[in-house]
């Protein structure tokens, strides 16, 4: 598992965790920003997070405005996942057990899609999804914050 640079200088592999998810997390990204685009340019209403002539309220779950929960789709996923990502590196790069990487992530990916497809666009947006993809992606960045603490814990002396 690894390449050469320069003059043939081998260099490991140093986040193959962490690089080989981000092609399900892109993808599913690429669903939430073509959602968007297809509703702006569906109902040309290219700027703003609300279409016009909507008499729909922000707060209204029981009838939300399209646009504005396609919007926020998309920025609850890069509200949570650039961390995430960044978080797993930082455990991967200082040795993680790398089975529990992938599990951790594959949890994260279901929760993300969970929150979105089975909570957000789910009945009122109030589906169970969406508290299970809060609570666990919030679980997730606690427990890959302690995890990537946890493997450096001898710089700290203990």
């Amino acid at each position: 598992m690894s390449s050469t640079i320069g003059l043939g200088v081998p260099v490991p592999k140093m986040l193959p965790v962490t690089g080989a998810w981000t092609l399900p997390f892109t993808g599913y990204l690429l669903l939430l920003i073509n959602r968007v685009v297809y509703r702006r340019i569906k109902n040309k209403q290219y700027i703003g997070d609300k279409l016009d002539g909507e008499k729909t309220k922000t707060g209204d779950h029981q009838n939300p405005d399209p646009l504005y929960l396609d919007v926020r789709c998309h920025s609850n996923f890069l509200e949570n996942v650039p961390l995430a990502f960044l978080l797993t590196a930082i455990a991967e790069l200082n040795g993680a057990n790398r089975t529990v990487l992938n599990y951790a992530m594959a949890a994260l990916f279901a929760l993300r899609v969970g929150h979105v497809e089975l909570g957000l666009r789910g009945k009122d947006t109030l589906a169970p999804g969406r508290l299970m993809g809060l609570l666990g992606t919030q679980g997730f960045l606690g427990g890959m914050a302690a995890y990537g603490a946890y493997l450096v814990k001898g710089y700290w002396g203990y």
